[in-house]
């Protein structure tokens, strides 16, 4: 099959172009993307679209980047193809900024396509990735990490500004753009840069990816199947993870999620990953990060019982806290503070605490409302319990008495049986009286000298009213 045909072939499978599309070459002058504006210039009527060519001197190399400029404007001017072209100062922002010089340049690359893209109404960025490229990025994802994100490797299509990027070149080999346009005489630009082992890329190319090919030369078009078909997949057990995703995790707040380990759990592993890689997006919106093997496992390690409490810091100030059947992930600096200072309560007046909870005490004989609010009642002898009564939290030592029991029950172990989350504990409201005899654990236990009947000998009650009951007591 002919390299025109191949390509032409490859863009009809993959629906790279559309009638009356506006494509935006980006061209270095090197000879894969001269390869590209060579193709499109030649077809550019049989696909009824129309061509555009975006160029950008990275100033790395002195006169020579310039000279890179100079010659795909000419070439572009000669034959008719509005060319869109400016000099980033790379050199300077990398003392300002400093970090990688490709990431670097990508940047301010791909921010410069996107502003033309914009302006200019362009539907799709064409840029010249080929098989080989292909492969490189495989083996090298395979070094680094080893994700199935990073193993899907280049797509030949993908969403970018207000259009996409389409990379009709995967299909063919470095050296069969070379020979094809050598064969039709067209002209490119070489960078000697590329010659160098300064970059990863170049000694995968140099040095690993001619290995392979002395086994067997079609490697990189297997690399291109694999990718194809790893996307394929991916995307499909994506789209099923996103289906379950809403019944799983349940969002909070603008950064804080809460995961029901029991459905998770019964989720097949390779859904669990992609329902932590959803979950990850939507915390951070960072591939480097999200992408982390060691991380994603550490994640599926603490959502793997339901026993007891346990927490994971995770990068940039996040922190996963499992609680028996839940794992909520939420950003530390977000975290508003739940302490609470000691307050008196003043009789036959509400006290106001948080999330709509409020406390009263007073006569017992006394006709109490709270409209709109659910509302608990509990009797007492104020013999039993010398006022002023305190709000404050547990302390060393603190116990209650519970019906049912002999002896007073641990503050501390009463939190462990109810299953209330660590990070709460020492947050929570405790209710007592001047000889810090605990009257209640708000909104979960009472002292056994409180009863929702009242006796003959009661004459104080106790009111809890809250807007929700089922809204947890510290949110």
């Amino acid at each position: 099959m002919s390299f025109e045909l191949k390509v032409q072939k490859y863009i009809s499978e993959q629906q790279l172009v559309e009638k009356g599309d506006r494509l935006l070459i980006a061209c270095s002058g090197g000879i894969d993307s001269m390869g590209l504006i060579h193709f499109f210039k030649k077809f550019q009527h049989n696909f009824e679209i129309r061509l555009f060519v975006a160029h950008v001197d990275h100033m790395l190399r002195g006169t020579t980047s310039l000279e890179d400029r100079e010659f795909v404007e000419q070439f572009c001017h000669q034959h008719n193809i509005p060319v869109f072209s400016t000099s980033i100062p790379i050199p300077q922002l990398l003392r300002e900024e400093g970090g990688n010089s490709q990431a670097l340049c990508r940047r301010e690359r791909y921010a410069y396509f996107e502003e033309l893209m914009e302006k200019n109404h362009i539907d799709k960025l064409v840029t010249a990735h080929h098989a080989d490229d292909q492969l490189e990025s495989i083996l090298m994802a395979l070094t680094k990490a080893g994700t199935i994100s990073g193993m899907k490797g280049i797509y030949a299509k993908r969403k970018f500004s207000n259009g996409s990027i389409i990379r009709p070149f995967l299909t063919v080999t470095k050296d069969e753009i070379r020979e094809y346009l050598e064969g039709g005489g067209g002209q490119y630009r070489e960078d000697a840069s590329n010659e160098k082992d300064d970059y990863t890329r170049n000694r995968f190319r140099h040095h690993i990816v001619p290995l392979l090919k002395s086994e067997n030369n079609n490697i990189s078009s297997h690399a291109v199947n694999f990718a194809e078909n790893l996307q394929q997949d991916d995307d499909l057990l994506k789209a099923f993870a996103l289906e379950r995703f809403p019944n799983i995790v349940i969002k909070n707040g603008k950064r804080s999620y809460t995961l029901k380990i029991p459905l998770f759990q019964k989720e097949p592993v390779a859904l669990q990953r992609r329902i932590i890689l959803i979950l990850l997006n939507y915390l951070y919106n960072c591939f480097n990060i999200n992408q982390s093997h060691t991380l994603i496992s550490s994640i599926l390690s603490l959502c793997g019982t339901v026993h007891g409490s346990a927490s994971l810091h995770l990068p940039e100030n996040f922190i996963a806290k499992r609680n028996y059947e839940e794992v909520k992930f939420e950003c530390l600096s977000d975290s508003k503070s739940k302490n609470l200072p000691t307050q008196h309560m003043l009789l036959d007046e509400w006290m106001q605490l948080h999330n709509g909870i409020r406390l009263y005490i007073g006569e017992a004989s006394s006709v109490v409302h709270a409209l709109g609010q659910e509302i608990s009642r509990y009797y007492f002898d104020s013999a039993l319990f010398t006022a002023p009564f305190t709000i404050r939290t547990r302390i060393s030592g603190d116990r209650i008495s519970l019906k049912g029991m002999d002896d007073p029950k641990r503050l501390s172990r009463l939190f462990i049986d109810e299953k209330i989350p660590v990070e709460e504990r020492d947050f929570w409201p405790i209710l007592v009286d001047a000889k810090n005899q605990v009257m209640a654990a708000i909104g979960l236990r009472v002292n056994k000298a409180l009863s929702t009947n009242k006796r003959d000998s009661d004459d104080r009650v106790l009111i809890i009213a809250r807007e929700n009951s089922n809204d947890s007591l510290l949110k």
